[in-house]
């Protein structure tokens, strides 16, 4: 018999069990925690020597398995702390695109004690100027292409150290080989004694802002590893709510991921990367997405989940080698990081009827998932971004920061042990974006009387046509509603007498036929007029997306506003 959520959270957080929760103070503010979470990063790494010769991360034809990964980690550690100085609260900084090396390198500085910089692979050289000389890397470690692209940089960044991996030419003077800085410090068997507290600095995540620089998230260990329990949570709760039981550990199917999303993002991260070293489970990486390779990929190596944002799930689902391939092994299909239509959790029932969706809401600097809406909670609630996990607490709040009640329209605010320390060498920004400790999102949202939380849009996103308010979302989901979409942007375009008009970029399913017109018309059966779009733009490609998976409406109403002017 299937509990209800009240129920399974009383049953699973209750004194004595896995999810049992306490108060503690972290950075001068209570908060409640789980009891039984890792203390630090350090902890989650040294918990997966125990999976010895089982395979860890796939990449093309490779394998790496746990007792390598582990052993290069101690290795590179040392290599850190002995011919590089690194000491606690060094930044190291890790710029590269998903190769195998990208866990060692992160691995190794965090249990090094370092501030571990996950820079953009995506960014171009003054971009990634930006993010060491602003976050004061001591040293980096990266791939060719980033060694390369900084080349102008290195004699103002004045870096200790650069360690290349899978260089294809000689490194740069005075830069050192991946392969060779481990080597030199093999068979070491157990990491440097570094003290770290579970409060101490970890991560400098830089979010990609719409204007400006971007801003580095400042997250510590409590912060990570409180992500890392409350995936647990959701995925114990989700068993619950389908009425079965939860298996002993030693009998719990072993998690098979593709990782279709950059590392260098919380969502790669601490909803990827940490749960499966910490389980014992299997991380294939992906170099570019590409929905038939992630077919093949499934298929290959037997997965068990993938995902990423819904854009992608709807790639997979709209492949011509979608037929061709056995995904029978799927249980899993999880997203976040963007709107997602109603239509898409149907789409995935019937394309993996043994498969549980999932459909997460958080944000880098809440390091990872504050809400979680999966299985059948997510197919009764399709429209909803979920409940909020036990140890952290959302609210809608009107202008002046006064919490509304069930069902009012406002800017949702969080607060937990998740939530950042602030942005580094930011207090201005820091103070504008946490207020006594909650996290304002700038999204519109309402929480319904269940607890539900209801995503609307971006604050700065809406459109406002002749005094009306538009919510680009709403727009979106009528479009997604036509069966040929696979994804949708609204975006407002200027008009001298409305102030702005309502314009749309789609991607329609490979041979459709479907007409700018055809969707004006779709779209009208469900929304007011006033919202229908007087302009829609129709791709066969995907839409342009930042490396976190939001779509760059401001590139896409670029395009579209030199378009009309010429």
């Amino acid at each position: 018999m299937a509990l209800s959520q009240a129920e399974i959270r009383a049953a699973m957080t209750a004194p004595g069990q896995m999810f049992e929760m306490e108060e503690v103070e972290a950075l001068g503010r209570k908060v409640r925690s789980w009891k039984n979470a890792p203390p630090t990063l350090r902890d989650i790494f040294l918990n997966s020597a125990q999976y010895g010769d089982r395979v860890f991360i796939v990449y093309e034809d490779e394998e790496l398995t746990f007792a390598q990964h582990y052993s290069q980690v101690v290795a590179l550690a040392h290599a850190l702390v002995e011919d590089y100085g690194i000491k606690n609260g060094d930044r190291v900084a890790v710029a590269m695109r998903n190769f195998p090396e990208w866990s060692v390198a992160f691995w190794a500085a965090v249990c090094a004690g370092a501030i571990v910089v996950p820079v953009n692979a995506w960014l171009m050289g003054e971009e990634l100027d930006y993010c060491l000389s602003d976050s004061g890397a001591q040293v980096m470690l990266c791939d060719q292409a980033r060694e390369r692209a900084l080349a102008p940089y290195y004699e103002t960044l004045k870096l200790d150290g650069v360690i290349v991996a899978r260089a294809d030419e000689p490194t740069l003077p005075g830069h050192k080989d991946f392969a060779d800085v481990v080597a030199a410090h093999a068979g070491k068997e157990s990491l440097p004694d570094v003290a770290i507290d579970p409060d101490d600095d970890a991560t400098i995540f830089y979010t990609s802002g719409t204007t400006g620089n971007p801003k580095g998230a400042l997250g510590t260990h409590r912060n990570a590893c409180s992500s890392l329990l409350s995936l647990a949570y959701i995925g114990a709760q989700a068993t619950l709510r389908m009425g079965e039981e939860i298996p002993a550990p030693e009998d719990a199917p072993r998690r098979q991921s593709l990782l279709s999303v950059p590392l260098f993002h919380v969502t790669g991260t601490h909803s990827s990367l940490m749960p499966i070293l910490f389980n014992g489970g299997k991380m294939v990486l992906m170099y570019k997405w590409n929905p038939e390779r992630a077919l093949e990929l499934i298929e290959r190596e037997e997965l068990t989940n993938f995902g990423g944002v819904p854009a992608m799930a709807w790639q997979v689902l709209e492949s011509p080698d979608f037929e061709k391939r056995d995904t029978s092994t799927i249980t899993g299909v999880g997203y976040g990081g963007a709107p997602s239509a109603s239509e898409l959790v149907r789409r995935l029932k019937e394309a993996f009827p043994d498969a549980h969706p999932s459909n997460g809401y958080g944000m880098t600097e809440t390091s990872g998932i504050v809400t979680m809406n999966a299985a059948i909670d997510y197919v009764e609630n399709p429209e909803s971004a979920g409940t909020t996990v036990p140890v952290c607490e959302v609210k809608i709040v009107d202008d002046e920061g006064n919490a509304l009640p069930p069902g009012e329209l406002g800017e949702i605010w969080m607060y937990g042990p998740n939530i950042i320390k602030g942005y580094w060498n930011k207090p201005e920004a820091t103070a504008e974006a946490i207020t006594d400790g909650w996290m304002r999102s700038g999204d519109v949202g309402t929480m319904d009387e269940r607890g539900f939380l209801h995503v609307v849009d971006r604050a700065k996103d809406m459109l406002i046509r002749g005094g009306e308010n538009i919510y680009c979302i709403e727009v979106e989901n009528a479009l997604y509603d036509h069966p040929d979409v696979v994804d949708a942007a609204v975006i407002g375009l200027p008009h001298t007498v409305l102030g702005e008009e309502v314009a749309a970029v789609v991607q329609l399913s490979a041979g459709s036929t479907a007409s700018a017109q055809e969707l004006m018309d779709h779209a009208a059966q469900h929304i007011a007029a006033f919202k229908v779009p007087v302009e829609i733009d129709i791709r066969d490609e995907p839409l342009p997306r930042n490396a976190n998976g939001k779509i760059l409406k401001r590139d896409l109403r670029l395009e579209m506003a030199v378009r009309k002017a010429s």
